[in-house]
């Protein structure tokens, strides 16, 4: 009988225990999923009127562009020279004084800033216009280089337009008057689209909680004169 006794009371601790993890889950689930909206919420409120069409985008010091995927060839993917090219041309139509670009050189094979000054340098814009971050691992950390290693105060965004809100919201957030201009040209690659555009909920929580916790960029170092040197140099 105790033998017995003892299956029946494994079997419903056994039960309970489900029960609480399914429980705990469904709990976990809601929180994130409320969190969630609450955060792409909030990029939204501070990102609201300040993303612009690039004929209408307010002159500033600085475009800051944010980095993503380099070709094996180490020339930028399609849908980083489409944020390149505005930048070009807001820097030859005088919106802009100097280029920031900011991205991940994570060896030396995979290098996004040396791949971005190359394009743009290529294409007529004076390589002291051009100012290289080689530490933008992800987007907080771009905005909060920007403002605390290049003292940045004032800048247009350039990145693609589902890309936009949350990019402008960091930057507003880390202490930079900050505009944005998206790329809506990278619609044609119909599946990277599609993937960075779902992408963006989760990015947006934590980008709030990236706020919320105040944290460091990954790497900092030392200020940094290159935008006071090309702002400098008419």
């Amino acid at each position: 009988m105790r033998g017995r006794s003892g299956v029946v009371r494994w079997y419903g601790e056994h039960r309970r225990f489900v029960r609480r993890t399914l429980v705990a889950g469904l709990v976990g689930a809601v929180v994130l999923a409320g969190g969630t909206v609450a955060s792409v919420r909030w990029v939204r409120d501070v990102a609201t009127g300040h993303l612009y069409d690039e004929a209408d985008v307010p002159a500033a010091p600085v475009a800051l562009v944010l980095g993503t995927k380099v070709d094996a060839d180490g020339e930028p993917s399609p849908v980083l020279a489409a944020r390149l090219e505005i930048a070009r041309r807001l820097f030859d139509a005088g919106r802009v004084s100097a280029i920031l670009v900011s991205g991940d050189n994570m060896n030396a094979d995979h290098n996004e800033p040396e791949a971005m000054l190359r394009w743009l340098v290529d294409r007529g814009v004076p390589a002291r216009k051009v100012i290289l971050d080689y530490a933008g691992f992800d987007t907080y950390d771009s905005c909060a280089r920007a403002r605390q290693i290049f003292g940045v105060e004032r800048a247009t965004v350039v990145t693609q337009s589902f890309h936009l809100p949350r990019a402008v919201a960091l930057c507003r957030r880390l202490g930079i008057d900050a505009q944005g201009v998206g790329d809506d040209s990278a619609k044609r690659y119909s599946r990277t689209w599609r993937f960075g555009s779902l992408r963006e909920n989760g990015a947006c929580l934590k980008a709030a909680l990236d706020v919320l916790s105040g944290r460091e960029p990954a790497h900092l170092g030392r200020r940094e004169t290159g935008i006071d040197d090309a702002l400098r140099d008419a």
